[in-house]
């Protein structure tokens, strides 16, 4: 944008100007969507993205939907179980070696279940907004 001044009976005046300059392209009808889409998303600063680009973002995304679906499954079941919880309860770890460790101590039993269920939530939390945020 270009300013002038003017001076008129000894009054300044500063006057904006803006210059636009317009270049039309003649291109058949089909290249004209073309062109436009290409320019829209350079001017964007993306890239159009290939197919074998967009199969794998859909597979990530699925990959995130498939991992929100095990963590809601996993979390009723948990609900479920704390819900249930009496007298008779045991939680039992066992090792790749076959060892276990098993205790009906109630208290226990809802300390564990209670950090089971923050951190499963605080992960399908992660993953839901990771997926509202996704782009293809």
């Amino acid at each position: 944008m270009a300013t002038e001044t003017i001076k008129r009976n000894g009054v300044e005046k500063k006057l904006a100007q803006k210059v636009v300059k317009s270049t039309k392209v003649k291109t058949p009808e089909k290249q004209t969507s073309t062109v436009t889409k290409e320019l829209a998303q350079q001017a964007m600063g993306k890239q159009p993205i290939s197919l074998d680009e967009r199969i794998n973002s859909f597979e990530k995304l699925r990959g995130l939907a498939t991992q929100r679906e095990r963590l809601v499954s996993t979390l009723g079941n948990l609900n479920k179980f704390t819900y249930n919880q009496g007298h008779s309860s045991k939680f039992m770890i066992r090792d790749e070696n076959g060892e276990e460790f098993i205790t009906s101590n109630t208290n226990l039993i809802r300390l564990v279940t209670t950090q089971l269920q923050e951190t499963l939530s605080q992960r399908k939390l992660e993953i839901e907004k990771e997926i509202l945020g996704f782009e293809l």
